[in-house]
């Protein structure tokens, strides 16, 4: 049975950090990604990375400011978030692909229909 299960979320001052992480179970996956909602909006790419050989992307708006790392032995994935912004609060959830698809673009990657499993979600808050 798959399973992801994000943690890490929480309250933070804008300017702070936090790291998400993604543990994943049943099996592993071709690409590991983060999405997230705010209230009021619709669900957002953030950032992917492959299990193995690939790109790794990010949204524009966290460029620079979050890192996505992964784990292989422990099938877990992070999210190190930096220098964080009040227009970072929202839900964040894990999501992956079984296949990975292509072409291995931001445009194929930031689309959540790609994606076969999501996690439940983790709370991030950024206060200003």
């Amino acid at each position: 049975q798959v399973q992801l299960v994000e943690s890490g979320g929480g309250l933070v001052q804008a300017g702070g950090s936090l790291r998400l992480s993604c543990a994943a179970s049943g099996r592993t996956f071709s690409r590991y990604s983060w999405f997230r909602q705010a209230p009021g909006k619709e669900r957002e790419f953030v950032s992917a990375i492959p299990w193995s050989s690939g790109m790794t992307h990010y949204a524009d708006s966290v460029k620079g400011r979050f890192t996505i790392s992964r784990d292989n032995a422990k099938n877990t994935v992070w999210l190190q978030m930096d220098s964080l912004k009040p227009e970072d609060t929202g839900v964040y959830y894990c999501a992956v692909q079984s296949t990975m698809v292509v072409p291995d673009t931001r445009t194929v990657v930031a689309d959540p229909r790609w994606y076969d499993y999501w996690g439940q979600g983790t709370q991030v808050t950024v206060s200003s």
